[in-house]
């Protein structure tokens, strides 16, 4: 097993954390700013790339590897946190907003492989690798609206990911799914990801459902996620004031006329 082999928890119900748990050398890798805590002679240090960089490798392979999670939007740093004790230790991540944290067992997919959208990974045992797969079409990328470019996810050991809602685990045994392209989470090797229209153009401009839809089919797993979210972040948005939001209550018909009654 080239990755190292960390035993977790998941805590919580709708804002979950994870708690790793690490052998004395064992490191787990994760996004800047996702741990929430770390019991004592837990050591930490930011570096450029995931840590599978051949050694030797020269810093064209590095710069390589930070340009990639530059496409991804991502932070050109990953903090590495290792046990540097005689014992088990213990240490946390949080999720960056309601949802799940869905584990993956890398060994256990098809070609060690997970395709996820670009904000989906949380952290992974060291050995993980974090690339990108660009789409072959880049209709996919102009229309689909939600990736272009994603994360993908390579390794034998334990990698996390977080989505926003309820999540729902498909398999897929040939047939086609559609999916509105937000709430695609990732998916294995064997899916074939593809973006198509939306029905007609009145559905497409009246229906409420976005003009275009993921289609995927294969063989494999599928995650989809209820709520993405740039769509709770559009339902923020839309309901504050100051930024020209409703500032009515729920159920209320007076809207601002009531608050100056309030004053």
């Amino acid at each position: 097993m080239q990755s190292h082999e960390i035993d977790y928890t998941i805590i919580g119900d709708d804002i979950q954390i994870i708690e790793v748990e690490l052998d004395p050398g064992e490191t787990v890798i994760a996004e800047a700013g996702a741990m929430n805590y770390m019991e004592e002679e837990i050591r930490f240090e930011a570096k450029m790339g995931d840590g599978t960089e051949p050694k030797g490798g020269g810093i064209m392979g590095l710069l390589k590897g930070v340009g990639k999670r530059v496409l991804t939007g991502e932070s050109i740093f990953m903090t590495h946190f290792t046990n540097a004790g005689a014992g088990k230790k213990h240490i946390a991540f949080a999720a960056p907003y309601p949802g799940k944290i869905i584990p993956v067992d890398l060994s256990a997919m098809e070609g060690g492989t997970l395709y996820c959208q670009k904000d989906a990974f949380l952290c992974a045992a060291l050995g993980t690798s974090i690339g990108i797969s660009f789409s072959q079409k880049l209709g996919r990328g102009f229309f689909g609206g939600e990736g272009f470019v994603l994360q993908k996810l390579t390794g034998d050991g334990m990698a996390f990911v977080h989505a926003g809602g309820t999540i729902v685990k498909k398999e897929l045994h040939g047939e086609k799914l559609l999916v509105d392209t937000g709430c695609l989470v990732g998916f294995t090797q064997g899916i074939d990801y593809d973006i198509q229209q939306a029905g007609n153009l009145k559905s497409m401009f009246f229906g409420g459902e976005g003009l275009f839809l993921a289609t995927l089919q294969g063989h494999g797993t599928v995650y989809l996620q209820s709520l993405p979210f740039s769509r709770m972040a559009d339902r923020i948005i839309d309901h504050a004031p100051s930024v020209g939001g409703d500032e009515r209550e729920e159920g209320s018909l007076l809207g601002n006329i009531a608050t100056l009654f309030e004053k």
